[in-house]
């Protein structure tokens, strides 16, 4: 399947989830930055708080956008296959990287406060695609700590392996497709722009507002 953008993706996650987690408050995560929007689309449809989970990959030494790992923003880490051999020291620089990166984040994305509270929740974690799952399997480990009362996987695409992985850590996973020929996300999106952290802030704080003016 070709998606129109993450709208049309997040629209038809949200219809498979309805069935299940509608009005039963679920707490819908999404891993910023490009999930914020299909996250907020979700939350809407199923009657949902929304808020980030914070993850960053973690990088291999010169190759930027191959993942080997990832951190969430307590310093729980998580390395896959490709990280498993590479250098301590490197590792230990990389992990202080990107965990400065998740703090700016939550200081600017939720600036008056901290995570929501996700023990004894239904817990939705979404994200447009997943190449290898280091960066969904970190947000789900590290929302396992909290004790859900159920952890949901929620993707557009997966490879095969991706789809496996975070099979193990979920409770359940809802994926549109797992092709068998799988190169990077994009390609199964027509539209697949970047997303700002000022595009995170002003969804965030919308849905703040609107929940202000409701109670």
């Amino acid at each position: 399947m070709l998606f129109q953008n993450r709208e049309h993706a997040a629209r038809l996650l949200a219809r498979r989830l309805s069935a299940y987690y509608k009005n039963k408050n679920p707490l819908v995560l999404a891993i910023p930055r490009s999930a914020i929007r299909m996250a907020e689309i979700i939350a809407d449809a199923l009657g949902g708080q929304l808020d980030v989970v914070l993850v960053h990959k973690l990088r291999a030494p010169g190759q930027s956008e191959l993942a080997i790992g990832a951190i969430d923003e307590a310093g729980n880490s998580f390395l896959s296959g490709y990280g498993l051999d590479i250098d301590d020291a490197y590792l230990e620089a990389e992990k202080q990287a990107q965990l400065e990166i998740l703090r700016k984040r939550r200081a600017h994305y939720t600036p008056s406060r901290g995570a929501i509270d996700q023990h004894d929740r239904i817990v939705i974690v979404v994200d447009d695609g997943i190449a290898t799952g280091s960066t969904m399997t970190a947000a789900l480990r590290s929302i396992r700590k909290s004790q859900p009362k159920k952890l949901i996987g929620a993707v557009a695409v997966a490879s095969p392996m991706a789809a496996r992985a975070i099979s193990r850590e979920a409770d359940a996973i809802v994926c549109l497709e797992v092709p068998a020929e799988f190169y990077a996300v994009g390609e199964f999106f027509r539209d697949f722009s970047q997303v700002s952290d000022e595009d995170v802030i002003a969804i965030l704080q919308k849905r703040e507002a609107k929940i202000s003016a409701a109670s």
